[in-house]
């Protein structure tokens, strides 16, 4: 099996920079959207994009089979409900994401697959012309995240990455953004991330694959081992995989939600397109809490460690921005502001105002027809990625590093080998 097959290539050579319309399978008015990766998130964006008049979903993928006949019969299904026969056959369903891209007339795709294929299938469509919309955390390492943006800067496609919290969850990301770009709370000293430890190197014990799940595939790029259920679970289920536990596929509870709550701190701090300069694990990088970042200007950020009450007791909070003048918790269902010596602030007539977007695949289809950028896109997404990554290889290592946003580089060769990793020979791009 081989990753450059000769269709493949044929149907990427002819593709155009810009969405076709899907000729014999979409009205004229609408885009063609495939999914790759139609597990618990991948049915979730499904059901969001089914659910858009200005979208054709026309095909989808899966390496396991049960899941790939689920959403082609839900698609068909949902799309039969619209005509008076009640009979829809026009989905295509792909066992090999490549054979997806090259389906006649696919405008775009929605990538939902384990994070250690996201750059190589991303890649992929780019590089076939279609626009993306890819899940957090966008990248496994350091290395595949600027070779991502680099790719789909040349392939000129609209990217946006799956950061929903820039523009949902009741406006209060957003808000607390604003507030602190118009002074609320001073200037921002330390901000403190509340998400969960480090990956570890997968131990699981070898199963048998069951019938109708190509394991291999679902490896991909990741280094060669036995199936396990834990890994990809078995038929359509409903939970989030464990996958995300293990450093081979993913950055652990780190960077799962720290791709959204590290992504608010870096917006908030105007720090899209850098990343702090040194890397400092607490004295135990056991306890996976407690891992500090220092940017250029003296800002410092904590992972895991909170604020203490009068009673003590740990202040939780997504994120927490402490500023000269008071503090800011803010989590999808929190914002509270609490000013220093009962001062109260209120926007200026000139205010300085976010991106606006209150959907965040809406703002991606909006995107697709505008040509403008999205709210989330690949340089952003890399570099929230990065943070997350940067605080593993801190937890692993045990020891300060510093770390140069520009070159993307440490100052420490051992370091500087956790930034990349070589894939497999036969998935290699």
């Amino acid at each position: 099996m081989k990753l450059t097959r000769r269709k493949f290539i044929a149907a990427s050579a002819a593709a155009p920079f810009v969405f076709s319309r899907a000729s014999g399978i979409a009205a004229n008015d609408k885009l063609a959207v495939g999914f790759i990766g139609v597990g618990t998130m991948g049915r979730g964006h499904l059901g969001n994009l089914l659910g858009r008049k200005e979208v054709e979903v026309v095909a989808v993928c899966d390496v396991v089979k049960e899941r790939l006949d689920n959403a082609k019969n839900t698609t068909e299904k949902r799309y039969a409900d619209r005509i008076k026969s009640g009979d829809y056959k026009g989905v295509k369903a792909y066992p090999d994401f490549r054979d997806l891209l090259a389906h006649k007339g696919l405008d775009a795709v929605v990538i939902a697959t384990p994070d250690h294929w996201h750059v190589n299938t991303a890649v992929l469509a780019a590089r076939a012309g279609k626009h993306i919309y890819c899940e957090k955390p966008l990248t496994q390492n350091v290395a595949e995240g600027r070779w991502l943006v680099e790719e789909i800067a040349k392939a000129k496609v609209t990217f946006q990455t799956g950061s929903q919290q820039r523009s949902e969850f009741d406006n209060r990301f957003r808000s607390a953004v604003e507030m602190i770009w118009n002074g609320w709370i001073g200037t921002v000293k330390t901000v403190r991330i509340g998400v969960g430890g480090p990956p570890k190197p997968c131990d699981l014990p070898a199963q048998e694959a069951p019938e109708g799940t190509d394991f291999d595939f679902w490896l991909g790029p990741a280094p060669e081992r036995a199936y396990n259920e834990i890994l990809c679970p078995k038929g359509v289920h409903s939970h989030f995989p464990a996958w995300r536990n293990y450093q081979e596929y993913a950055g652990g509870a780190l960077a799962d939600m720290g791709a959204h709550h590290f992504d608010i701190a870096q917006w908030a701090l105007k720090k899209d397109g850098t990343g702090p300069v040194q890397v400092i694990p607490p004295e135990d990088p056991k306890t996976g809490a407690g891992l500090r970042f220092i940017y250029d200007d003296g800002i410092v950020m904590i992972h895991n460690e909170f604020l203490k009450g009068p009673d003590g007791k740990d202040i939780k909070a997504d994120c927490i921005f402490e500023g000269t003048d008071g503090t800011i918790m803010v989590g999808r269902g929190q914002l509270d502001v609490r000013f220093k010596n009962g001062n109260t602030v209120k926007f200026p007539d000139s205010a300085k105002r976010v991106y606006a977007s209150s959907d965040h695949k809406g703002n991606w289809l909006d995107c697709i027809k505008s040509g403008k950028e999205c709210i989330c896109p690949p340089e952003i997404g890399h570099r929230t990625a990065t943070i997350c990554h940067l605080a593993n290889i801190g937890y692993r290592l045990g020891r300060k590093l510093k770390w140069d946003p520009v070159k993307e580089q440490f100052d420490d060769e051992k370091a500087n080998k956790e930034l990349s990793r070589e894939p497999r020979a036969k998935w290699k791009v």
